[in-house]
């Protein structure tokens, strides 16, 4: 007995998988993290796809929910992939804390440096009210203010991988917003000096968490740290189907 206890005791142990906490976007839910969630648990990966009340408090109050969620890992190396509020939720948090065990961070079309619809629409008091009514009080942070809680915080300093849209579906894109968009937020907002690589896809803000080729890269900087800047929908596919 005595002696199968000691072959026990120097036997491997199985390897815990990576856990990866999911945060969606602003007035979305967890359910528009889900594709992205089962991909993930597919490549073997413990998956928090966690649900917050965006649309019921301001940015430095929905940041607790980042701890809420990073406390479900444990102590298993944790990484982050979020869309759009959710980037800059991680970031604040990250600013102040730290998981058991860092891993990488992924974040589909964060508003980094905020975004001009935000700007122009604040200015009229009927549409500050409305976006205010519709999305909460974390919409009107998310302008291009240098003072905005967007622009204080700090660059990071853990592995980021930034995935940006040019494609847009909303008017307001193309109308209000300079340069390449993805109909909310520009390709240069997303940018934050300090990240770890960074690429553009033909993707929609609204739908970018349900593109093949976005979630192929979220899946390649979580496992390699970089992106593949050669991907096609064909590649994309194959990386998919092969945890």
């Amino acid at each position: 007995m005595r002696l199968l206890l000691v072959l026990f005791l120097l036997l491997p142990l199985p390897a815990r998988a990576d856990c990866v906490v999911l945060m969606h976007g602003l007035s979305r839910t967890d359910s528009s993290m889900w594709l992205i969630a089962e991909t993930l648990e597919y490549h073997g990966y413990r998956v928090i796809n966690y649900h917050y009340p965006s649309t019921d408090e301001a940015v430095e109050n929905l940041v607790r929910h980042v701890g809420f969620a990073v406390n479900q890992c444990g102590f298993q190396q944790t990484h982050f992939v979020t869309h759009s509020l959710g980037g800059i939720l991680v970031r604040a948090w990250l600013s102040e804390e730290r998981p058991a065990l860092m891993g990488r961070v992924v974040m589909l079309a964060p508003p980094n440096h905020g975004t001009e619809i935000v700007d122009n629409l604040a200015e009229n008091e009927l549409f500050h009210d409305i976006m205010t009514f519709m999305h909460g009080p974390a919409v009107v942070q998310l302008g291009t203010d240098a003072g905005s809680i967007l622009n204080q915080l700090p660059e990071p300093d853990y592995e980021l991988g930034i995935v940006a849209g040019n494609r847009a579906i909303s008017p307001l894109g193309p109308f209000l917003i300079e340069g390449e968009n993805d109909g909310t937020v520009s390709v240069e907002s997303t940018r934050v000096a300090g990240m770890t690589d960074h690429i553009v896809l033909p993707a929609t803000h609204a739908m970018i968490m349900m593109n093949p080729i976005a979630i192929a890269e979220v899946v390649e900087f979580l496992r390699y740290g970089a992106f593949d800047h050669g991907i096609t929908l064909a590649s994309a596919i194959r990386k998919l189907a092969n945890p």
